[in-house]
């Protein structure tokens, strides 16, 4: 039965993990080195260590294997009879080694040379285009695809394995995913200027607004889910008098006259501007929400969902 030691006296514990028994890339690195300039000041200058260094480190790989593996001389540096053998086998370890680092290089690539981004309508349509420009400025050769939904979907979509990144407007996070806030927007009620609303002087009262059918985002989007909490107090809004699924419809909606909404400021800042719409003051209630980034939990952002996350924040 074996004792655990070599014949040189050496332990020879193999149940250890490989990585204790094995010298680091750094090591074989320099032994190569040192085999092919037959010095150990050259090789440590060609690696950017000093020759202390090296000589140190040469001598824990030595204690490390058991074996000596350079002889020393003012002539210069050889390699034992072990030292050649060991040299043979670092040769093929560095080279499986260079094949792991293109490899991983290649994945790198593949990855960085397309994003997939799923975004609320809001953000999909107000925000993130600037973004994707600043973007393209910095990653050129990286292709974009937007995926627009409501925050529900947005959700959806990076549980999926669909989206890199994704960004939401409601209140708070499922429980799975992570985010950062990268802004914030207000909801306003908006309405046609033929509308009664238009002109008011007084604010609305929250409880007027909560009892009056209003042209609304479906149920999942940011915007709803907002309003949906800030008018809990006063009974939840009314059953709505449509029930649309963009933005873009909504507000058309309300121009023709149809009816108030509760939209976001960044949505109607130009309908606002030409007085397509007004803007009805409401009296205390919380209309602001948080604009995140999101992303599944410990799946941080990298590549160019890295990229576009710092772009939003700055």
């Amino acid at each position: 039965m074996s004792d655990g030691f070599t014949s040189d006296g050496f332990t020879s514990d193999t149940s250890s993990p490989l990585s204790h028994r094995v010298p680091d890339l750094g090591a074989l690195e320099l032994l190569l080195a040192v085999a092919r300039l037959g010095s150990l000041g050259r090789a440590a200058k060609e690696l950017g260590i000093t020759q202390p260094a090296a000589s140190s480190r040469i001598r824990s790989m030595e204690r490390q294997l058991g074996v000596a593996l350079v002889e020393r001389s003012p002539r210069g540096s050889r390699l034992t009879d072990a030292g050649a053998l060991v040299t043979d086998w670092a040769g093929r370890v560095v080279e499986a080694a260079e094949a792991f680092d293109a490899g991983t290089r290649a994945l790198r690539g593949r990855r960085d040379s397309r994003l997939r981004v799923a975004a609320s309508m809001t953000i999909a349509e107000y925000l993130l285009p600037g973004w994707l420009i600043a973007l393209h400025r910095q990653l050129p050769g990286t292709a974009v695809s937007l995926l627009a939904g409501n925050s529900a979907a947005v959700a959806d979509r990076l549980r999926a394995g669909e989206a890199d990144l994704g960004f939401v407007e409601g209140l708070d996070l499922p429980a799975d995913l992570d985010g950062a806030v990268v802004g914030h927007d207000r909801l306003v009620v908006v309405t046609a200027p033929s509308h009664p609303w238009a002109r008011r002087r007084a604010p609305l009262p929250p409880s007027e607004l909560a009892a009056t059918p209003l042209i609304l985002r479906e149920r999942g989007s940011g915007t709803r889910q907002v309003l949906d909490a800030a008018l809990a107090s006063h009974g939840g809004p009314a059953v709505p008098l449509l029930e649309l699924s963009s933005t873009t419809a909504v507000k058309a909606a309300v121009v023709s006259g149809a009816g108030p909404s509760v939209l976001s400021e960044l949505a109607v800042g130009e309908e606002l501007a030409s007085r397509r719409l007004v803007e009805v003051p409401v009296g205390v209630v919380r209309l602001r929400r948080d604009l995140r980034a999101v992303w599944p939990v410990g799946h941080l952002p990298a590549g160019p969902a890295r990229e576009l996350l710092s772009l939003t924040r700055s």
